[in-house]
């Protein structure tokens, strides 16, 4: 997930929210970038508020995590805790396997039998791609290549005409974009191909876009999961080492890693330059 989550928060940070509103029903008016104390996994992937102030909690998932409904009630109280309420919580699954996880936990102790908690389990391919394909926003464009699919070369080839139309910058970002997150439906080759068809963006395709999206995603990934392992075992990271880990490449981001669990500081982890 973690090579893909970067660029699907950012697109449905950033979209109108149709996606959104077919998850939840309501508009989100602000996004918060939230830290929670005493969670073993500290960030939520998107926290939002609604418009009647109501805390919307989204969590992006690619496989069958076995214990997602104690993830997801370990998140309910860390957000109660610091907001005073809790949220509606959604998991929304993108991965490519059937789904397969709870969306509950009932009575897991016999001591305690009335205990129940529940959230919000969706498939993105239970979804409707139409809307998002309809909307005028790029962002749901390019989230619809998650969704139920009628003719999948024919949805890649829409959004690539919409790609086509963009100025730049916004064209690359957004053609890097879709391939980061094709590669949930193993659509890389598809896109590639029909992009090709189209001269102006063959050529970003050939000199700019194949292989830095897909490095990008992947450096992205490990600095996010190296900065999860850092703050586990030294607490908040501080910002010259937000600078290093944006200086290193995605394999010496894997480098430190290995070195972390050797190291008692954070200054043998990063010695001066």
């Amino acid at each position: 997930m973690y090579e893909y989550d970067v660029a699907l928060k950012l697109l449905l940070q950033a979209s109108a929210g149709s996606l959104l509103r077919q998850l939840t029903g309501i508009q989100i008016t602000r996004w918060l970038n939230i830290e929670l104390p005493q969670v073993r996994t500290r960030y939520v992937d998107l926290l939002g508020v609604s418009a009647d102030g109501d805390l919307i909690h989204i969590e992006l998932q690619s496989w069958n995590h076995r214990k997602m409904a104690f993830r997801m009630a370990e998140y309910a109280l860390a957000i109660y805790r610091q907001f005073g309420r809790f949220p509606k919580q959604i998991v929304l699954y993108v991965g490519m396997s059937k789904l397969r996880m709870a969306a509950s936990l009932s009575g897991p102790d016999p001591a305690q039998p009335d205990f129940s908690f529940r959230y919000t389990l969706i498939d993105i391919r239970d979804l409707e791609g139409a809307p998002l394909l309809a909307s005028e926003h790029i962002e749901d464009n390019v989230l619809a290549i998650l969704t139920r699919l009628q003719d999948r070369v024919a949805t890649v080839r829409r959004i690539l005409e919409r790609i086509a139309t963009l100025e730049e910058p916004a064209r690359r970002t957004m053609l890097s974009q879709l391939l980061i997150i094709s590669g949930l439906r193993r659509l890389e080759q598809t896109i590639k191909e029909e992009a090709q068809k189209m001269p102006i963006l063959n050529s970003i395709l050939s000199h700019q876009v194949i292989g830095p999206a897909i490095r990008q995603g992947r450096k992205e990934g490990r600095k996010e999961i190296l900065r999860r392992q850092l703050e586990k075992r030294f607490g908040l990271v501080p910002d010259w080492v937000e600078d290093r880990l944006g200086s290193l490449s995605a394999s010496e981001l894997g480098e430190v890693a290995v070195r972390l669990l050797d190291v008692e500081r954070l200054e043998e982890l990063f010695p001066a330059k």
